[in-house]
Parts: structure tokens; C-alpha cells; sequence
């Protein structure tokens, strides 16, 4: 005897998840987007590590160029300080050497002066100076004579404040002269200062 089920055959639902199965499947699909976020993360903070530690390195070694080159400036300036005590010191040597070299043409100075100003018979026994203060001793046969030498030396552009100090009549087998004493101030020539040094000129 053969029967036959004439009732509709069920029919399965595909495409539709079972609703006890929903919530792991979610879960799953969500592991795998957090573990890129967190990859991402680690992979932003590993690359922001490298270049800071890169950036640091390249300060510390500008930092060290600056401290090299701040260390030989110093040596540099040390070295032109050096320089500009060995230059001063060198030009106070220079002026100290012009200086006693025109201190000592001096008394030549004032010799040849006087030998230019000088009137005949009139003759010069003894010149001496001290700090520019000059004395002149000599003999002339009138008042006339010493007068003339006087104005020559006031009109010398060497020497200033001439004045006479004495005048004295001496008489030396059977001749008269007049002996004299003068006392000017030398000039000192541009560039040389008086340094109060006691100098002696020349006698004659």
C-alpha cells in the first residue's frame, strides 16, 4: 500500500542567521578592525618614536658643533687679546724709543740754534738745560751785542721766555768784555712730550 504526504513540504529559511549565533559572528568581525586600530597605534607611535629620537640626535650633534666652535672662538678671541697686549706693548716701546731718540738730538738741537742766532764777537763760554729750561753763558764786547743776541733768540721759533739774568764787566789783561748770563725755554718739536728728565747740555 503506498501513501503519499500530500501535505506542503517545509520549507528551510536560507540566508537567515539564527538568532542565537548573531552576537559572536558581530564579535568576530570587530576583533580584526580593533587589532588594525591598535597596529595603526603602535605603528604611529613606533614611527613618532624613530624620528624623535632622530631629531634628538641631530640637536645633540648641533649641540656639539655649537660647543666646538664656541670653543675655539674662545681660543680665537684669547688669541687677539694676546695679540693687542703684544701690539700696545709695542707701540709704548716705540714712542718710549722716538721719544728718547728727539730727547736726545736735543742738546744738538739747541747747539745748532744758537750757532744760527748768534751775533759776532759774541762768544759762548757755557749752555746747559734741565726740563727744557735752558741757561747760556757768554762774553761780548758791548751791551749792543748781548741786546742783538737776545732779540735773535726771541725771534727763534725754537725757543721762548728769554730773559737775561746777568750782566757782569770782567776785565782779562787789559781787556774789557762783558760776561752775560741768559735763560730761555726750548720748544720741543711736535710728538714729544717732557717727560721731566734731568739732562745736561753741552759746555764750550
Amino acid at each position: 500500500m503506498i501513501k503519499i504526504n500530500l501535505l506542503k513540504p517545509e520549507k528551510k529559511e536560507i540566508g537567515k542567521e539564527p538568532i542565537g549565533m548573531l552576537p559572536e559572528i558581530r564579535e568576530k568581525k570587530k576583533t580584526p578592525l580593533a587589532s588594525l586600530i591598535v597596529l595603526l597605534a603602535v605603528i604611529v607611535a613606533a614611527a613618532l618614536y624613530y624620528f624623535q629620537g632622530q631629531a634628538i640626535k641631530e640637536e645633540r650633534a648641533l649641540l656639539e658643533t655649537a660647543q666646538q666652535e664656541k670653543q675655539e672662538l674662545e681660543y680665537v678671541l684669547v688669541a687677539l687679546e694676546k695679540l693687542e697686549e703684544q701690539k700696545a706693548i709695542l707701540e709704548r716701546k716705540i714712542n718710549l724709543i722716538n721719544h728718547l731718540k728727539a730727547r736726545q738730538e736735543m742738546p744738538v738741537r739747541i747747539m745748532d740754534e744758537l750757532s744760527k742766532v748768534i751775533p759776532g764777537w759774541v762768544w759762548l763760554t757755557e749752555t746747559s738745560y734741565k726740563e727744557q729750561e735752558i741757561e747760556i753763558k757768554g762774553r761780548a764786547l758791548s751791551n749792543n751785542l748781548i741786546a742783538d743776541f737776545v732779540y735773535n733768540l726771541e725771534n727763534s721759533p725754537h725757543l721762548s721766555n728769554v730773559k737775561i739774568d746777568a750782566i757782569n764787566q770782567r776785565t782779562d789783561q787789559s781787556n774789557r768784555f762783558l760776561e752775560f748770563t741768559l735763560k730761555a725755554r726750548y720748544v720741543l718739536p711736535p710728538g714729544v712730550a717732557d717727560t721731566g728728565e734731568d739732562k745736561e747740555g753741552e759746555q764750550q
